[in-house]
């Protein structure tokens, strides 16, 4: 589509309408139903399966081989199955998790109490866990890889009214329907460029409509906003917008804050397309429309991805709260104690202390710091009771006002993510039609070696642009002032994606790309300052993403710091004060 072409000129044949009623296992029951009833859909989709959901749904599995799937989504079906077909919604949904035949089974037990004959097809061949061994992969608990659109769009075109699946990208569940409306096929790497941004943004839900958002307090109501549309065109490009009549908002700002969200470097690979992020530009088009144009997509790695969930151990935690005055003493104090009086030596036992106390405090709670130690063995009773006695043994003897935020507890167990990779020609794709026909659906033929594209730690003054910053007159104040962030995790790494707002031009990006070097970086986050960060400039979204690798240790499940998924870790960016020229900084904020 020609960025002066109104969306609205396209006939409703050029146009393919993919909602989203689901970011996450857990999301809005209520979604499903809000989508159907909104406004015209061709397709809604839906997202249930991060990282750390594989690892629940394989032990739910472990405890009842009928389970494995998001029971959530079962439910919001029961509610809605009626409405779909009654609309000629096709639903395409990720909840298969690592049972997708048993949510098939489950479904069709759901419509025949319910007197519906809805076609059910699936895609199968992401679980690798039976060859795992023979593959390299060692023995994880689960290994699942990330399959494709391709799938999907046959599963579509076969006439599906619902296509499940188990773990494919999250973006897949939109390019799927995309390459089956339009034909595409798998040497059309820009079109499927224009649909992975597409479905990378709107796979979160309402993080697309100001969900999550920098600058939240903007946007009018977020008390129950709307989900996402996308709506794509025969070239890949697309509008990204919601129902008339719902809150939240859809701005070029709230799309930036989603296209950053959890990508590595400006190249986003995938099993279809490795798509340039770099290349992709948006405008605003309308109220909540915004149009995402000039995605240009390169041939796929020749490997597939692959998520594996294993049992990392045992871990068990104690927080005790200090209070008032001396706190870096009792800290002190209270770690020689409980050390003392371990009789077991875990392989990991960490402290953490929290200064989150203030001088000559208002209130009890005011003046608290948090001390957390964790510990972490392969064996649970060397991490249960031995680590609960030695909290409670020291109750009485140790410093003023001990106390813990709550009761000892036994050892529990951890998961642990990381991922491996396989040709990908290895996953037998196939696709699961609803009259039992079983189709394979081949590797693709082009593929190109990932290469990053990014600015390495060590890069040169010839190999890394250099930016002048403007030489104007400074304010010291938050970064967040006149940028906005959004972070989050890919197994232990964390990702930080910062942009500057349109209001400031070419100048505040300018100013942005200056600033966050690697070792800016390092010094406005002291956390980092031992681990390996990398750099990427996105020119045309006025953005620069941030790679921490080791912040998150072994994966969310594992706990390595008490924001396990860098959640907060943009927002930690913003509140940190920087030098902002005068000339960047709204007058009220100078």
């Amino acid at each position: 589509m020609s960025s002066a072409v109104s969306s609205s000129a396209r006939s409703a044949s050029e146009v393919l309408r993919v909602g989203n009623c689901s970011g996450f296992y857990g999301d809005r029951l209520s979604a499903m139903r809000e989508m159907l009833e909104g406004g015209e859909l061709d397709v809604l989709t839906g997202d249930w399966l991060a990282e750390l959901t594989m690892l629940i749904l394989a032990r739910d599995r472990m405890k009842d081989a009928s389970t494995g799937y998001a029971k959530t989504f079962l439910r919001q079906l029961q509610d809605c199955l009626g409405l779909a077909l009654d609309r000629g919604v096709t639903i395409v949904a990720n909840a298969g998790g690592v049972n997708t035949a048993g949510l098939v089974t489950a479904i069709r037990e759901l419509a025949t109490e319910q007197g519906l004959s809805p076609t059910v097809a699936h895609v199968r061949g992401d679980d690798l866990g039976p060859r795992a061994a023979d593959l390299g992969l060692g023995a994880p608990l689960g290994a699942h890889a990330y399959l494709g659109g391709f799938g999907i769009a046959r599963a579509v075109a076969s006439g599906a009214d619902i296509v499940v699946t188990g773990r494919v990208t999250d973006a897949s569940v939109i390019v799927g329907p995309a390459i089956a409306h339009f034909g595409w096929g798998r040497e059309d790497h820009d079109a499927l460029a224009g649909a992975t941004a597409a479905g990378h943004v709107i796979e979160c839900g309402t993080q697309a409509t100001g969900g999550n958002y920098a600058f939240f307090t903007e946007v009018s109501d977020l008390v129950h906003p709307g989900f996402p549309i996308a709506e794509i065109f025969p070239d890949g490009s697309s509008v990204i917008t919601k129902h008339p009549g719902t809150t939240g908002t859809v701005t070029v700002d709230t799309v930036v804050s989603q296209l950053l969200y959890e990508v590595q470097d400006a190249r986003y690979p995938g099993p279809d397309v490795t798509t340039r992020l770099d290349s992709i530009s948006l405008r605003q088009d309308g109220p909540d429309r915004v149009a995402m144009t000039g995605a240009r997509g390169e041939a796929p790695p020749p490997d597939l991805k692959v998520s594996l969930t294993s049992l990392g151990g045992f871990r068990n935690e104690m927080t005790m709260v200090l209070t008032g005055l001396d706190i870096e003493a009792k800290a002190q104090l209270v770690r020689r104690q409980f050390e003392h009086a371990l009789t077991t030596s875990p392989d990991e036992l960490t402290w953490t202390l929290a200064r989150t106390d203030h001088e000559d405090p208002a209130t009890q709670q005011q003046g608290a710091a948090m001390l957390t130690v964790v510990a972490r063995d392969a064996d649970p009773t060397v991490v249960g009771r031995p680590f609960s006695n030695a909290a409670i043994e020291i109750a009485l003897g140790s410093y003023p006002g001990f106390h813990t935020t709550a009761p000892p507890s036994a050892a529990t167990p951890y998961g642990v993510f990381t991922a491996g990779h396989v040709p990908q020609g290895i996953p037998q794709h196939e696709v699961v039609l609803d009259d039992g026909r079983v189709e394979s659906i081949p590797a693709p033929t082009t593929t190109r070696a990932l290469e990053p594209l990014t600015d390495p730690p060590s890069a040169q003054p010839q190999t890394r642009p250099q930016v002048q910053a403007p030489t104007a007159a400074t304010v010291r104040a938050p970064l967040g002032t006149i940028a906005g962030g959004r972070s989050g995790d890919k197994g232990g790494n964390a990702n930080v994606g910062v942009w500057v707002r349109e209001d400031t031009g070419d100048a505040g990006w300018q100013w942005l790309r200056a600033l966050l070097t690697p070792e800016r970086v390092r010094q406005l986050l002291p956390e980092t300052a031992d681990l390996p960060v990398t750099v990427t400039a996105l020119p045309n979204l006025r953005a620069i993403n941030v790679v921490i690798e080791g912040l998150l240790g072994e994966g969310v499940a594992y706990n390595a710091r008490f924001d396990p998924q860098a959640k907060g870790l943009a927002e930690w960016l913003r509140a940190r004060h920087v030098d902002i020229p005068e000339s960047l900084v709204p007058v009220e904020e100078r």
